[in-house]
């Protein structure tokens, strides 16, 4: 019996790998995935161990390429990567890691940002490479490291993301996709290089920094022990992908310039296609290549199903009938039985600060309209609400660039009923959900196609997409919304002289 030929995806995400392989036609034939812990040892820091990391890709690797089962019917032709993104890990010259990696959700560069940030060097670091000076930027975290762990920083050599920490122990080569350069805030959009007012900034040369390359690069080779130890023929391809967010959008099936592509996971953003960069006065929007000649723009929110996980699990603590998923799923039902507005409550999602629209890392949240009315499920809704009114204003201030006629929904938290429909109607926009929850690995398992030759281009590659339900906005809840949301706006802008009131307490104290 032939065997037939597939792609296998490596996701590494920001609670857990995916591992997804497909065949030719798109068809996925495996999935796995295991979790890892994000460590806070202080107010405002959020790391992961890049070992714990690496071994749990390895342990999903090798839990699919050793089953026979699966490796009878099925043949590995390459491996594609992808990851989230800005994450920080200070490496030695042997490649060992100089503690935990620092990712995407670490706000301990916040006045480090802030100073370059109102800056005529920041507007130029922001003008050249795309990324807004914010804590979450990789640039802003060195910058930290520098100044607050200088054993860290004398004994470093390189500094790069987990992905790269995952390619140099399977290759010993240390190389970075254009896309996860272009969110670093250190790579010159332009030249396709690490810019030179960035490398200034950090009183650092290139050398410390990965040779940057296309997605579509396979060059690099596995180790011997690995080929090995995977079963890997020395032919599989090794594929260095794209960022998860590039990829995302990718797996929307549609390059179309007036579609913005929503995605709700434990983060969540809103990203549009285009073929130039997003030129924003206040530095608003982030700028990532994902080819030559396609840019994916937009903002991002520390803030999305992470939200609503953290009041489930505060709500839940009383109820050990059912796993933490049933519960979730249903509180979604139970807010489901809720009005849109839920009943005068409104929630700022601000719970790790804040990222796009306001870039406000002394963001805290909020509960505003509570009343002796208002029950578990509102609370529920409310969350929800609060997370799908975040992703609607990085829409409306995306728009003073872009036009968006449509949504297409991705991620595991926006793809389900409820709140998809909160969207829809928040929105007020005719929406497409996507029917294949791990969005990630599909953009990659495209991208890998692609480059196998299987499709002659990305737009080609388009055809695979896995397209669910679509919905069209209630007027009535939309009219609702957008009074809740005028509220909603108001608080944030309001409560930003409190927000960092609170935040230096906590600090001092």
């Amino acid at each position: 019996m032939a065997k037939r030929a597939c792609i296998l995806t490596i996701d590494i995400g920001t609670s857990s790998a995916q591992i997804a392989a497909f065949d030719f036609t798109g068809k996925e034939t495996v999935y796995r995935t295991g979790s890892y812990p994000t460590f806070h040892p202080h107010p405002d820091w959020s790391e992961q161990d890049p070992e714990q990391v690496f071994i749990t890709v390895l342990f999903l690797l090798k839990g699919i390429l050793n089953d026979q089962e699966y490796t009878r019917k099925h043949d590995i032709r390459a491996i594609v990567l992808s990851s989230s993104m800005h994450s920080v890990l200070a490496v030695d010259r042997q490649g060992n890691a100089l503690g935990n990696a620092i990712i995407w959700s670490d706000n301990r560069a916040c006045r480090i940002a802030n100073e370059l940030k109102h800056s005529k060097m920041g507007e130029t670091i922001y003008a050249n490479c795309g990324t807004p000076i914010h804590a979450m930027a990789p640039i802003s975290k060195i910058k930290w490291i520098k100044e607050q762990d200088r054993e860290k920083f004398r004994k470093a050599v390189k500094f790069i993301s987990l992905k790269e920490y995952l390619i140099f122990q399977l290759t010993g080569e240390y190389y970075i996709d254009y896309s996860l350069a272009s969110a670093t805030g250190i790579f010159n959009l332009k030249d396709k290089a690490w810019d030179q007012t960035a490398l200034d900034f950090l009183e650092l040369d290139p050398s410390y920094f990965s040779t940057a390359v296309e997605p579509s690069f396979c060059e690099l080779k596995l180790k011997e022990p690995y080929l090995h130890s995977l079963r890997l023929d020395r032919s599989v391809k090794l594929i260095i992908g794209s960022s998860d967010g590039c990829l995302e959008s990718l797996s929307s099936g549609s390059m179309d310039k007036k579609q913005a592509v929503v995605s709700v996971t434990s983060s969540g953003a809103v990203r549009v296609f285009g073929e130039s960069i997003i030129h924003d006065e206040k530095g608003r929007f982030f700028n990532y290549i994902l080819k030559d000649g396609i840019f994916i723009s937009g903002g991002p929110t520390n803030n999305g199903g992470v939200a609503f996980e953290w009041v489930a699990r505060g709500l839940a603590g009383f109820d050990n009938d059912f796993s933490f998923e049933e519960r979730l799923m249903r509180f979604q039902n139970e807010a489901a039985k809720v009005v849109s507005g839920s009943e005068g409550l409104i929630f700022l999602p601000y719970l790790q600060g804040e990222r796009a629209p306001i870039w406000n890392s002394n963001a805290r949240g909020t509960f505003f309209g509570l009343n002796i009315i208002h029950q578990p499920r509102h609370i529920m809704r409310a969350v929800i609400e609060g997370v799908a009114f975040e992703m609607y204003s990085i829409a409306k201030s995306i728009e003073e660039h872009r036009e968006v006629h449509s949504l297409y929904l991705n991620g595991s938290y926006a793809t389900t009923p409820l709140w998809s429909s909160i969207i829809c109607n928040i929105f007020g926009l005719p929406v497409k959900v996507s029917g294949y929850k791990h969005s990630a690995n599909l953009g990659a398992a495209m991208l890998g196609l692609t480059t196998l030759g299987i499709f002659e281009s990305l737009e080609e590659s388009l055809t695979i997409a896995q397209t669910g339900i679509e919905r069209k906005p209630s007027e009535r809840d939309n009219e609702v919304y957008k009074r809740y949301f005028s509220i909603f706006q108001k608080l944030t802008d309001k409560l930003a002289p409190e927000f960092d009131e609170i935040a230096k307490l906590q600090n001092d104290y």
